[in-house]
């Protein structure tokens, strides 16, 4: 068990910031997210055995924590429903809202159709708001390699965007 122990402590030591940052950028708030971040390891721990691999730890992680944190804006009866959770800036009108939202679902649904490794580079980018540096480690290549990947898969997406509008 003391294998385990320590192979757990590696991981919390070194995605510990990333899961603190990635939730105090989404709560807005240092303490809700340091509440939140060892509840996220905390589940992590008891979950690892259902890790299969097919994502970066951090990944993993990050979507723990959003669950987490998801789950403690319905405790704090903040939501209703996860859907409800407005992201955007309040003082847009409805309409706008829509279309953000539409815009939304249809940058989700081009980026679903991505083929590899465009698609998780850009959702790493984005999503998980890695450096090309941190993005090169996970695919063990080079910050350009990153960063040129990033930046046509980005091409691709708003290529297949402008399609649509024709």
């Amino acid at each position: 068990m003391a294998g385990f122990e320590e192979e757990f402590e590696k991981i919390y030591k070194r995605y510990f910031n990333d899961v603190f940052l990635f939730l105090k950028k989404l709560s807005k708030d240092g303490s809700i997210a340091e509440e939140i971040t060892s509840e996220t390891f905390f589940k992590a721990m008891h979950s690892i055995d259902n890790f299969r691999g097919e994502t970066d730890v951090r990944v993993w992680l990050c979507q723990i924590a959003k669950n987490c944190y998801f789950s403690y804006l319905k405790k704090q009866q903040r939501i209703e429903n996860i859907d409800d959770i407005d992201f955007p800036d309040n003082q847009d009108t409805i309409e706008e809202q829509i279309s953000k939202q539409y815009d939304a679902m249809q940058i989700h649904l081009l980026l679903h159709n991505l083929s590899e490794p465009y698609k998780e580079v850009f959702m790493l980018r984005v999503f998980g708001e890695l450096s090309f540096k941190q993005i090169a480690d996970i695919f063990q290549k080079t910050d350009n390699w990153a960063c040129v990947t990033y930046h046509r898969a980005r091409n691709k997406i708003l290529t297949q965007m402008e399609d649509k509008d024709e």
